[in-house]
């Protein structure tokens, strides 16, 4: 069924804005998936905070125009879905890898996260990348380290001496 002029424009429209709140961008071949493997990427994207959509890719090149996207352009042929990161940037790159384990006919075309276009073999970088809490986990872990190892200090010279009296104690 083709589309309308009108219905064009309105996907364009929310290709556009997904683009502009996104932190990354996967975009992955499906060709000879069937509709029940897609409907339960569609689910685990669901639950992950993925928002994925199978569009045109002359619709697609439009949306992504005028965001931070545009340079994938060049990559976009064939059959695709396209994954958008909301909440963590590797999050879309993170669930077509998973996905990729048990299906392997969806297969990852490119990437982006704002930086520029890339290719498959980065995937498993991508995927790697630390969720919102993830990273505020470890940028805590890394302030409170110093005051941890200071206070170690601090209190090693009085439980040395209390070793050193327990010890001259034991003797006599």
């Amino acid at each position: 069924m083709a589309l309308g002029l009108a219905a064009k424009k309105e996907i364009v429209a929310e290709v556009n804005d997904v683009a502009s709140r996104a932190l990354s961008v996967a975009v992955a071949e499906y060709r000879g998936m069937e509709v029940s493997e897609l409907t339960d990427l569609r689910v685990k994207a669901r639950e992950q905070g993925v928002y994925v959509k199978v569009v045109r890719n002359t619709l697609a090149k439009r949306g992504l125009a005028d965001s931070k996207f545009a340079d994938l352009n060049e990559a976009l042929t064939g059959p695709l879905i396209y994954g958008f990161s909301i909440d963590a940037p590797g999050g879309a790159a993170r669930l077509f890898k998973d996905f990729a384990k048990e299906n392997d006919k969806l297969k990852v075309t490119a990437l982006s996260i704002g930086s520029g276009l890339l290719g498959p073999d980065k995937l498993d970088a991508v995927a790697s990348l630390p969720t919102r809490d993830e990273a505020l986990a470890k940028l805590l872990a890394t302030f409170k380290a110093p005051a941890e190892k200071f206070v170690r200090t601090i209190n090693e010279v009085p439980g040395k001496f209390v070793r050193v009296l327990a010890a001259i104690k034991d003797e006599k």
